[in-house]
């Protein structure tokens, strides 16, 4: 197997679920980065993301699900969406009281309030506002959704060159740019490295992975994945809890 590059979803992926990273992950992780291999993340997170790994570790990452792409510090790949043209969105959720929000370089806009326990996901807070008068680009919209009927009301104020995706946490859904996902960023990272797809071998666990396993060259999905993702996969590797990318890589890489 010709791999040149490593891309890694963090939640129930790298992450063990109490949010670490085991030791074996890191170690095998760095035998990998010695070995010349170049290493990502690509996460649905923003700010919170660089808290959770080692800092020196990751040659790039892909953070907001593919909005936003650096390598190293220099920003590649960069997908905004207008929240005058979602305003219709916003506003359908608002008028229909489905939690709603937008993220922006770290700011965080939201029609209601977050629960103590976000603390560790927003680190610089929230702010109450008002999507009839909020003007600015955003990096991710995401929303709550507590039935089907609420998804579909989403869907169907959905404006074109935009994208619906639902994961498996309690209908948590993002909408996203269409040129923003983890492939399209994934891509860019590659490009500026000189590296091909079928070079990446990529590990997820949650329907917002699967573009990215089915992209890259070689797509493994968790233990712990949904079946959908275990359905596109090349390979299914031990579980997040269990050390799974470790042990992927120390057999078929290393």
């Amino acid at each position: 197997m010709d791999t040149k590059m490593i891309a890694v979803d963090l939640d129930g992926t790298l992450l063990r679920d109490d949010k670490t990273v085991s030791e074996e992950a890191i170690s095998v992780l760095r035998k990998c980065h010695d070995s010349g291999l170049k290493l990502v993340y690509a996460t649905a997170r923003g700010q919170s993301a660089p808290t959770l790994v080692p800092p020196d570790l990751f040659d790039g990452y892909v953070q907001m699900n593919g909005a936003i792409a650096y390598a190293s510090d220099s920003l590649i790949h960069h997908k905004v969406i207008s929240t005058v043209y979602a305003r219709e969105l916003l506003l359908a959720a608002d008028d229909a009281r489905i939690d709603i929000a937008v993220e922006q370089c770290g700011r965080t806009f939201s029609n209601f309030p977050f629960p103590d326990e976000w603390d560790n996901l927003f680190l610089t807070g929230y702010e109450i506002t008002d999507f009839k008068e909020l003007d600015i680009e955003v990096e991710k919209i995401w929303a709550m959704p507590k039935s089907e009927p609420e998804i579909e009301l989403l869907k169907k104020h959905l404006q074109k060159g935009l994208y619906l995706v639902t994961t498996r946490d309690e209908n948590f859904t993002l909408i996203m740019h269409d040129e923003a996902s983890k492939s399209s960023a994934i891509d860019a990272l590659a490009g500026h490295w000189g590296i091909d797809c079928d070079e990446i071998v990529a590990f997820g666990d949650d329907v917002i992975d699967i573009d990215m396993l089915q992209h890259c060259g070689v797509g493994v999905a968790m233990g712990n994945a949904v079946d959908e993702v275990k359905a596109v996969a090349d390979y299914v590797c031990d579980t997040n809890e269990n050390d799974g990318i470790a042990k992927w890589l120390e057999e078929y890489v290393l």
